[in-house]
């Protein structure tokens, strides 16, 4: 699954990873439902270094469209709400 992050570029991540990434999405919502600025960076750092942990970076040439976006390291709460859909960035 070929996932962007905002910013940085593409990975390819392998579909049995998307387990461990839909916990750390659903860490991320949680935080988002609360409000908690502290546990909602931590969340979104978590994530983002998993997929850059678990994908392999494509070339810059590399036009594959992607299937995942997920937001840049520095997105507000609210910028990644806008993000949310129904089954959260990274769905089931």
């Amino acid at each position: 699954m070929i996932v962007r992050i905002m910013g940085e570029g593409q990975l390819d991540v392998a579909e049995g990873d998307l387990s461990a990434l839909n916990a750390l999405d659903s860490e991320l919502e949680t935080a988002i439902d609360s409000g908690d600025e502290e546990k909602f960076r931590s969340a979104l750092h978590a994530l983002l270094e998993q997929v850059r942990t678990l994908g392999e970076t494509l070339p810059d040439a590399d036009l594959a469209p992607s299937e995942l976006i997920l937001p840049p390291a520095d997105a507000t709460m609210e910028e990644v709400r806008a993000m949310l859909g129904d089954a959260g960035l990274i769905p089931d």
